[in-house]
């Protein structure tokens, strides 16, 4: 995949000692890049960065996207030609217990990101990565398109909304010159995959319960989510991070990045597949929170299809089978796991490819 694009090529990479980021680092790495992580220190315990030992895998930088000074020394120096920007507070639970911080991190260290890159460096491409929750969710039985309404009914969806609408017009109000940056924003949401240990999230709550060897504990049975593999929208990423390279103003737009429409499933049926990957455990549903969730959020992908040329590859169940797989080999302690997870980023792509040949 990417053929030799991203061989050579400089990438900032914010939010790396994340989930998302950590894998993202390590095939940004297979391909041949040239990486430098900012980020926090890893929240959780285990950590896949550390597990993983990621910060051997890159130039590293412990560093706060709202400590100014830092990031763009460290950004100046670095000179990036492409940017990825997933560094965020990613809870939604979260954000009602830390509204402020939440909105400090989301939409005023965005900006202090893109200021830092149009002021201090020469890259062409900004892939700012958002959330499927950025829209207005009127929890209707269709997926959103990409100009439908933002808005978001909990701090965390909210801020999100309000970082789409910030990038639509920092790109109107600075990046109207060729040799500005292109600005492209990519809306994901509901990923999973081994490695994340975040709390409040259905696949590492049912992977902790069943290694405590107790019951999951699920809080809203029928919700419906369109869940993907973390490497889906990652191609993604580094599809329109191409695209916005080579071809510039053309992709500098949303684009949402979700699985077909029969990968979305009720919260009760994924953990029920779990513990059947797994081989153990068991779900009950527990008291319902009082704090609101979205009952039902799926995302229109047609667009990134058309424009883009991107297409899912997994379905729910191999996603969730890879997920498993990947939780099971690190507990059994059985296995190198980076060399599991290199294997999982080869195996999907060898799938993109048989994929692509076949249209």
């Amino acid at each position: 995949m990417f053929k030799d694009f991203y061989k050579g090529k400089k990438v900032f990479l914010t939010g790396h000692t994340g989930f998302k980021g950590s894998w993202l680092t390590l095939w940004l790495k297979k391909l041949g890049a040239d990486v430098l992580g900012y980020s926090l220190e890893p929240n959780t315990l285990p950590s896949m960065f550390e597990e993983l030992r990621i910060y051997g895998h890159c130039k590293n930088v412990f560093g706060n996207i709202l400590d100014v000074q830092k990031l763009e020394e460290t950004m100046k120096e670095f000179q990036p030609d492409i940017i990825f920007h997933l560094a965020a507070q990613p809870l939604v639970r979260l954000s009602y217990r830390e509204p402020v911080l939440t909105y400090k991190t989301n939409v005023i260290g965005t900006l202090n990101v893109l200021e830092a890159a149009r002021k201090y460096t020469s890259a062409k491409a900004f892939v700012n990565i958002t959330s499927d929750k950025c829209y207005e969710n009127k929890e209707v039985e269709h997926g959103y398109k990409e100009d439908d309404p933002m808005g978001g009914y909990d701090m965390y969806s909210s801020s999100k909304g309000c970082v789409e609408i910030l990038s639509s017009s920092y790109r109107r109000s600075f990046l109207t010159s060729n040799n500005d940056f292109a600005l492209g924003c990519a809306r994901a949401g509901n990923v999973i995959g081994g490695g994340d240990w975040a709390q409040d999230r259905l696949i590492p709550d049912c992977i902790r319960a069943i290694n405590k060897g107790i019951d999951i504990e699920i809080r809203n049975p029928i919700a419906i989510r369109p869940w993907q593999h973390v490497l889906e929208p990652l191609s993604g990423y580094l599809l329109l991070g191409e695209k916005l390279y080579n071809e510039g103003k053309k992709f500098a737009q949303g684009f949402n990045f979700g699985p077909n429409e029969d990968s979305a499933l009720t919260v009760e049926k994924v953990a029920g597949m779990v513990c059947e990957y797994y081989g153990k455990g068991n779900v009950i549903v527990g008291e319902k929170s009082s704090l609101h969730e979205a009952g039902l959020l799926m995302l229109n992908i047609d667009k990134t299809r058309s424009t883009l040329g991107w297409t899912p590859t997994y379905s729910a169940n191999e996603a969730i089978a890879e997920t498993v797989e990947w939780y099971k080999h690190f507990y059994d302690k059985d296995t190198d796991m980076f060399d599991l997870t290199i294997k999982q980023i080869e195996k999907f792509e060898l799938f993109k490819k048989i994929i692509s040949d076949k249209k």
